[in-house]
């Protein structure tokens, strides 16, 4: 499933840096999306990305945790707590493309000029459910720093909270921290006795 979601991202993103008029139709703006209720906007906008290097992060954030995510999905089936990984993935992923724009279309509904596009909400929850269940393996802050999972999911959260209250600096933090926080809580959803897990990881 990784693979096919970057592979379709990659195609559609590639093909809006070209063409203006798919893209305007593709991308999250809270002012169309109400008043012409197209809803659809609400995960068409994680396939768009204003270029190639916010295409490039999020698709190599995206390989990197993605398959991780794919075998804890295939380890919870074994154990009977879902029937589908192809479902449950999918419902992960765009689920967070939607719920991490919903902030956004709240808080920009009566601004026409807004305009938001890229697949990090969804991204973020990939690796935050994957940090869930390894919160002490590490990760790399600012791609040198070597700290817990679960210290980074932290800093991540504290850092998007701050710059969206900031502003300025034309990203969706918003998208980045409710993105994250429904791929921490997806896995409760599926089982709230999973939660018991993740506090075994840390020790608890």
């Amino acid at each position: 499933m990784t693979y096919w979601f970057i592979l379709v991202t990659v195609i559609v993103s590639v093909a809006a840096f070209g063409n203006s008029i798919l893209f305007e139709k593709l991308l999250l703006s809270p002012y169309v999306t109400i008043t012409r209720r197209e809803w659809y906007r609400l995960f068409t906008h994680a396939f768009v990305h204003a270029n190639f290097i916010h295409l490039l992060v999020n698709m190599i954030v995206l390989y990197s945790f993605g398959s991780q995510v794919e075998s804890i999905f295939s380890q919870l089936k074994a154990i009977g707590s879902i029937g589908s990984v192809t479902l449950h993935y999918t419902i992960l992923y765009i689920g967070a493309a939607v719920v991490s724009s919903l902030t956004t279309l709240h808080k920009q509904r009566n601004n026409p000029y807004y305009r938001s596009v890229g697949a990090s909400g969804a991204v973020s929850a990939i690796v935050f459910f994957s940090i869930f269940f390894s919160p002490l393996s590490k990760l790399y802050l600012m791609a040198i720093i070597p700290i817990p999972g679960i210290m980074f999911a932290v800093a991540y959260l504290l850092y998007s909270n701050y710059m969206s209250r900031r502003g300025g600096d034309n990203i969706n933090h918003d998208a980045h921290f409710v993105g994250a926080v429904f791929g921490f809580i997806y896995p409760i959803l599926i089982s709230p006795k999973l939660f018991l897990f993740f506090l075994k990881q840390l020790g608890l």
